[in-house]
């Protein structure tokens, strides 16, 4: 096609009009159109990769961001874009460079100062959360009124052990309109009163959604995780079978791969969609299911003569409902296991500052003896590592 700069910028116009309009695909022709009379024009090629990725082709936009950050190196929209796209991928490094380059020219933009420490955060290169940290301090300093910088900056100062600020910007973000049922769950997980009875749903859901890719890695790998395989070891006894085997906060699949030779039916239940799609890749489960444990367990079924929960019940807190739901969901001398974060201070129920719950063997034993169970075993063993030192866990078997 030949340089026509006329033509050009009425198809780049064109383009503008369509997508403030909605009209992505429309648009992304037109842009491209206009290169074919301007090669290379900046903001032709910024305006394209920006529907692209509007459109949900971050791949796609990558050239045509990374040309227009090249031309105009001076330009932070360019730079900006291209960090998205590359966030969007996954590419945390080179999203990280390309929000550096944004935020040196223009250090006033909050929310790219609060990109840039997410992406140093997923990086997890040396120095990476204080590199974060950085960054979310310079968020809150470029926009005082920013409640998600204040709230960023509270997540990390409460990963980093210092409660007392992270309650203060936590406090800050409260004031500012933050998600007031969330924001009140990082408080008590902090300051250590008010335990709520459980987390917000959509706290955890998102949690596992965007741990999903990184889960049996980070976990099995990195944290030492084995409270699968010493809550599943005694229900697999050579000739032991369950005919009906539910596996709540099922995951990826750790418990389901143990469970599968010893039984003929295995349901996994999670919160996390993306969770439940890793479970389905396994093949090791009969059914899965997209659901809140005690919405799962209202739901008409065969019983069940074993239902299981590894590590899930530091993400439900009050474990009153789920015990009562259970023990409907079992078939007589059906057998109920599952493991806890074991509470240190003495009370029934804690909030720890790693936004996990820990529950008492006597809250445990309480509770199996309200809701009919006789308590078969209990026991203490560690769940995963913490900073290389092993998290204590309680193992119960009721029945």
């Amino acid at each position: 096609m030949n340089a026509d700069p006329e033509q050009a910028r009425r198809l780049f116009f064109e383009g503008v009009a369509r997508f403030e309009s909605g009209r992505l695909d429309e648009a992304r022709q037109a842009f491209e159109a206009a290169l074919g009379h301007a090669p290379g024009r900046p903001s032709v090629l910024l305006n394209l990769g920006v529907t692209l990725l509007r459109l949900g082709r971050p791949r796609d936009a990558l050239a045509p961001l990374g040309q227009a950050a090249s031309a105009d190196a001076g330009q932070p929209d360019a730079w900006a874009h291209l960090g998205l796209a590359h966030e969007s991928l996954g590419r945390w490094s080179e999203a990280a460079a390309a929000f550096e380059r944004a935020v040196a020219l223009a250090p006033s933009l909050s929310n790219l100062w609060l990109a840039l420490g997410r992406c140093r955060l997923r990086e997890g290169a040396a120095g990476a959360a204080d590199a974060a940290l950085r960054a979310f301090e310079r968020a809150c300093e470029a926009d005082p009124r920013s409640a998600d910088a204040w709230s960023a900056r509270g997540g990390l100062l409460r990963e980093a052990g210092r409660p007392g600020d992270a309650a203060e910007c936590f406090e800050k973000a409260l004031a500012l309109g933050a998600d007031a049922e969330l924001h009140r769950y990082y408080l008590a997980s902090v300051r250590g009163d008010a335990v709520p009875a459980r987390p917000p749903r959509a706290y955890v859901e998102t949690l596992f959604d965007e741990y999903a890719d990184e889960f049996q890695a980070h976990l099995v790998d990195g944290l030492r995780y084995r409270a699968h395989e010493t809550l599943a070891g005694p229900l697999l006894a050579p000739g032991r079978r369950y005919a009906r085997v539910i596996d709540l906060g099922c995951g990826s699949g750790l418990c389901g791969r143990l469970l599968r030779p010893n039984a003929d039916t295995i349901v996994g239940v999670d919160v996390s969609s993306a969770m439940i799609a890793l479970a389905r890749e396994t093949g090791v489960y009969d059914e899965l299911a997209h659901a809140d444990l005690a919405e799962f367990l209202a739901r008409p079924a065969p019983p069940a003569d074993l239902v299981l929960a590894a590590d899930v019940f530091i993400y439900v807190g009050e474990l009153g409902d789920a015990f009562a739901a259970v023990r409907r969901a079992l078939a007589p001398g059906g057998v109920f296991a599952f493991s806890v974060e074991r509470a240190a201070s003495g009370r029934d129920l804690e909030l720890l500052p790693s936004l996990r719950y820990a529950h008492s063997h006597a809250y445990l034993e309480r509770l199996a003896g309200a809701h009919g169970f006789r308590v078969r075993e209990t026991f203490e063993a560690p769940l995963r590592d913490d900073q290389s030192r092993p998290v204590q866990g309680l193992y119960a078997y009721l029945e």
